[in-house]
Order: C-alpha cells, then structure tokens, then sequence
C-alpha cells in the first residue's frame, strides 16, 4: 500500500478524531448554543427561500440556461476568451456583471453559464466578482450612510479588484486556458438561428426582469431610487410584457398559448396588487409549461429548460447547505451563531493587520443580502469597528459566501476557487490598511 496517497483520508480521521476529543458539550449545553445555532440556521434558510429563491434564483437560472443554448460558443470566445482583447474582455465581464445588482449566490448560475460555454478564466472571475460588488445602488447607500469617502472607496476597490483578480486568475492557470482554447478553436462554426440585435433583446428582456423584480427600498423615500422603487413591479412586468412579444414573434410561440400561459398573472396582479409575488410565481409556472410541453414541437424551447433546469440541479443543493451552516456558525444579520457577534466586534477595532484580515475572512464566509452589508456595518462601526476593516469586509463579503464557494468549486474546481478566495481576502486586507492608513 502506498502512504502517499493515503495520507488525506488518514489527515480527516485525525481531524475529527481531535475535534470530537476536545469537544466542548458541557459548555455547549449549557450556554444552548447549539440550540440556538439550529435555530439561526433554519432562520436562515427560511428568509432566503422568502427572499432569494423566487425573485433571485429562478430568473438567474434561466438566463443562465438560454446563455447556454442561444449564445453561440464562438461569441463567448470573441468577446470572453482567453486570447480575446483584454480591454474588451474585462470590459464587458465587469459591466455586464455590475448592471445585475444581486448577492453572492444569484451570481452563480450566469458565472456558471458563461464558464462552460467557453469564457476564459479570467473574464469570468471578474465577472463573478463585479455581479455582488460593483452593485450601483449599494454603493450609493454605502456612501450615504457610512459616508461620501466610504462610499468612493469603495467604488474604487471594487472596480478595480474585478479586473485584477481577473488578470491575477489568467495568469495563474494560463497554461490551461491556453488549452481550453485551442480546443475550442477546433470546433466548428455553430449555426446561429437569430441575429445577435435580436439576442440582445432577448437578454436585455430577463435581466430588466431580474434586476427590477429584486429592486430594494432605497434609504431616503425620496428622489429616483424611491421612484423606480415605486414603479418597480410595473417595470418589471413592462419587460415580461417584452419577453412573452419576443417568443411569440422570433421563438414562433403561438399568440394564443401566450395568452392562455400569461392570464393567471395578469389576473393575479388585477386581484391580489398588494401580493405582487403571486403572480410573479404564476408567470414562472406558466414559462415551465411552456417551455416543458413537447406538444409544441419546439426543440429549442425544451433545450432552455434543460439547461436551465441542470444548473438548478447542481447548485441549489451546495446552496441549501452552504446557507445552513453560515447559518449556525454566523446566525442571522442582528443575530448570533455558534460565534458570538461580540467576539467580531472585538477583533474588529483599529487599523491592524489583524483586524483587516479578520474582517475579510469574516466577510468572505458570511452571507449577505444585496443591501443587507451596509446597516450591519453601521452598527459594527458603531460599537467600534474600524474604518479599514469595514471597508475590508465591503470588499470581500457582497462578493463571496460559504455557499458561494462551494459552488464555485463544483464549476471550477478546488484549485481556482481557493486562489479566488484567497485574492479576494488578500486584496481586501490590503485595501483596509492602505484606507484605514489614510483616513486616520
């Protein structure tokens, strides 16, 4: 038998061997904190099934299943590919990442769907990065609430730590996108069904949907954030309105199976315009139906599902855990875990070395909700947090996520997914100093 590959399964047994001898159970009984932290855990996964899954997830998933089918591979290696124009490549990842505004996990499946269909490494992480950070609205919060240079910082660091941990990334395993490419390159051309204007409007159709249905209530309850609050629901169903025309019209979906899958919503929203969610969850069902029924006879249609309901497959699951345990280790925003909040809040003070890596690993494995970062660090500044860690945790957490990672590895693998997090933590530390530096 051969030690050397025999010493990781020996490593585990070590590990749960100490960790089981050491463990605390009186303690633990006593101070019933393994109750509450199966408590917070369920907590949390509720509020993220209430807030996440329907408006978040679901849209994510189909678009991410229609990147898959109707966006040719040879127009993700022009425009993402590893020997695309590098100003063009970061260009767009970083744009189109930052005009979606949502968290760490509704990231996943588009990140996931560009990957696969060829991306090169490198667009894609800052992609993945600039989706939860470089977030408009959050940023504007930031510096409203925490203050203009906070905000500005922030700005800053994000926008530039999407192209540097995208440039970082290529670099690393340049050799193997190299390889991905020069396989690529002896596929043949796809034929493409469409025009690419028509496949913009597609697109542009699911993510108005995605990015309106998940607009949060702004600080002020005034100005224009207020009013597309306020207009919000309307939006978004002006651009399922354009989604269900662009079906009919360029899918050859028939206008009266439109009609009949689009009615329950419209007479959702007529009956019940307080509980808009209802018949957002209608149109979801009646797009299933649609897209499910073989009865159309619409290859293409059915084939978007599939895709879509693949990546939903892989990843809801490395979700459902991931949000479980941050859940019992971190507990709620407001709440405590099995780490209790005060021991943060401590660790957290000054302008050290410390206090900056402490506060982007911290952040790096937290979940937060798009918006959600912003009044927890308020209070954390508050009972002393330093301005450099707090700018660290920005930095690091809207972006990253237990759940987050775990995903993220079953896309690319152990190797990258620990570089990735690793820059990010890295980066944002050195971020913190150099701003905590400044500010003082």
């Amino acid at each position: 038998m051969s030690w050397r590959n025999e010493w990781k399964p020996l490593a585990t047994i070590m590990t749960v061997f100490v960790a089981c001898y050491y463990l605390p159970v009186d303690w633990l009984q006593q101070s019933q904190k393994v109750e509450n932290a199966l408590w917070e855990s369920l907590y949390l996964v509720k509020w993220y099934a209430q807030e996440h899954v329907l408006l978040c997830l679901v849209p994510a998933f189909f678009i991410a299943g229609a990147v898959g089918v109707f966006v040719s591979q040879a127009a993700v290696m022009k425009y993402l590919g590893p020997r695309a124009n590098k100003v063009l490549a970061y260009g767009v990842a970083s744009i189109s990442g930052s005009i979606l505004a949502v968290c760490s996990c509704t990231i996943l499946p588009l990140f996931a769907g560009i990957y696969r269909m060829g991306a090169g490494l490198g667009p894609a992480s800052a992609f993945l990065y600039s989706g939860p950070a470089i977030n408009i609205l959050a940023i504007v919060l930031t510096a409203a609430v925490l203050g203009t240079e906070m905000g500005i910082a922030r700005a800053i660091g994000a926008v530039s730590f999407s192209v540097i941990i995208g440039l970082l990334m290529h670099l690393f395993f340049r050799k193997e996108e190299m390889e991905k490419f020069a396989a690529a390159a002896a596929m043949p051309e796809p034929e493409v069904a469409r025009p690419l204007w028509q496949n913009a409007l597609f697109f542009a159709s699911m993510v108005g949907i995605l990015v309106f249905a998940n607009w949060g209530r702004p600080a002020e309850p005034t100005g224009m954030w207020q009013a597309i609050y306020t207009a919000k629901w309307l939006i978004t169903g002006v651009f399922s309105l354009g989604l269900a025309i662009i079906l009919v019209f360029w899918f050859n979906v028939k206008p009266w199976c439109m009609v009949i899958i689009a009615a329950p919503a419209l007479v959702l929203s007529i009956v019940f315009p307080e509980h808009p969610v209802l018949a957002f969850v209608a149109a979801t069902i009646g797009l299933t139906i649609l897209l499910t029924t073989k009865q159309w006879n619409n290859h293409e249609l059915q084939e978007w599902f599939d895709t879509s309901w693949d990546f939903a497959k892989k990843i809801l699951p490395l979700l459902f855990w991931g949000v479980l345990v941050a859940g019992a280790l971190l507990g709620r925003p407001g709440h405590e875990g099995l780490i209790p909040s005060q021991w943060i809040a401590g660790l957290v003070g000054g302008n050290s070395l410390w206090a900056n890596l402490f506060a982007s690993v911290v952040g790096a494995f937290m979940y937060f909700a798009t918006l959600t970062e912003v009044p927890i660090l308020q209070g954390l500044i508050g009972s002393g947090m330093g301005k450099g860690p707090a700018l660290a945790l920005l930095l690091s957490g809207p972006a990253l996520s237990l759940p987050n990672m775990l995903v993220i590895r079953s896309v690319m693998g152990t190797k990258k997914t620990v570089v990735f997090v690793l820059l990010v933590i890295i980066m944002a530390t050195i971020s913190g100093l150099i701003y905590g530096a400044i500010i003082d």
